[in-house]
């Protein structure tokens, strides 16, 4: 029976692993499948690198740089947020916090991992565009800017979870020994402990870039839906979601090109997705060779 229950295990998460291979081989080939059809209407040349985008409305134009440069602004802000403060957070935790502070300190923050996404829109809509526009008063109400404060938010708690796992990770020789050779605390955190867990900091930089990418639904609602190749962070933008979101609706005809363009949209953000995932390897790789 042992030996039996062992076999039945073995295969079950054999066939587990499989089943998320074939769906990626399935989402590849649908997306590459209603891509194909929509360059054989419309020029690779023009939906790369052009940057006029108005699928919908004539005349029809169909440049997806102006919906890239809105993604990455998000992607940008979003990290320069997340990025050091889940780090400050992660060395808060495990450096300085008490049992007890710690103790409910990482929960509350793995909470905000839960929180729909929608409700984070709001939240933005509510509450942080307002702080911006008393602040600038020229700001819009959906605005770039406020988008990428709101993803930031939600990705705080993955960077500073990842790292804190890291940092907790390390011997313990690696600080003490700093500490008795009279070092500070802001030169075990700065000199040992973040050029030691450099390749999980990579990590949780990799992971949380994939999730902005990503992010729809909160995006949609704070940043508005306006391509634009050039924009202030205080004027309303378009990202690539969240135009397959507006496309997804159901205003468009099943089939048609402006239908199509979510497709290609989608394939292109697959493909800038695993290419950020592949190079983030190679760097995690690379930082990894370097210990302390």
């Amino acid at each position: 029976m042992r030996d039996w229950i062992d076999r039945l295990s073995k295969y079950s998460l054999l066939g587990l692993s499989l089943l998320s291979v074939v769906v990626t081989i399935l989402v590849i080939l649908l997306l590459g499948k209603e891509s194909y059809t929509f360059f054989q209407k419309v020029s690779l040349v023009d939906f790369l690198f052009s940057s006029n985008w108005q699928p919908l409305i004539e005349p029809r134009q169909y440049g997806v740089l102006s919906l890239v440069m809105g993604t990455l602004y998000i992607v940008i802000g979003a990290m320069a947020l997340a990025l050091p403060l889940g780090v400050m957070i992660a060395v808060y935790l495990s450096q300085y916090a008490s049992e007890k502070t710690r103790a409910w300190l990482k929960p509350s923050l793995e909470v905000l991992a839960g929180i729909p996404t929608v409700v984070y829109g709001y939240f933005a809509l509510s509450f942080i565009t307002p702080i911006l526009k008393s602040l600038f008063p020229s700001t819009d109400i959906f605005n770039a800017l406020s988008g990428a404060i709101v993803v930031g938010v939600m990705i705080v708690p993955m960077v500073s979870s990842i790292c804190d796992d890291a940092f907790q990770a390390l011997p313990r020789s690696l600080t003490e020994g700093a500490y008795a050779l009279g070092a500070t605390s802001f030169e075990v955190v700065t000199q040992i402990m973040i050029p030691a867990a450099a390749a999980h900091i990579w990590s949780a930089a990799v992971l949380a870039i994939s999730r902005a990418i990503g992010e729809t639904m909160a995006v949609t609602l704070a940043a508005g839906s306006s391509p634009k190749m050039w924009a202030s962070p205080l004027e309303s933008i378009q990202t690539m979601t969240s135009y397959i979101v507006q496309v997804s609706l159901g205003d468009v005809e099943h089939g048609g090109v402006e239908y199509l363009t979510s497709f290609a949209v989608a394939l292109l953000l697959f493909l800038m997705t695993l290419s950020m995932n592949i190079l983030g390897h190679k760097m995690v790789k690379r930082s990894g060779r370097y210990k302390v």
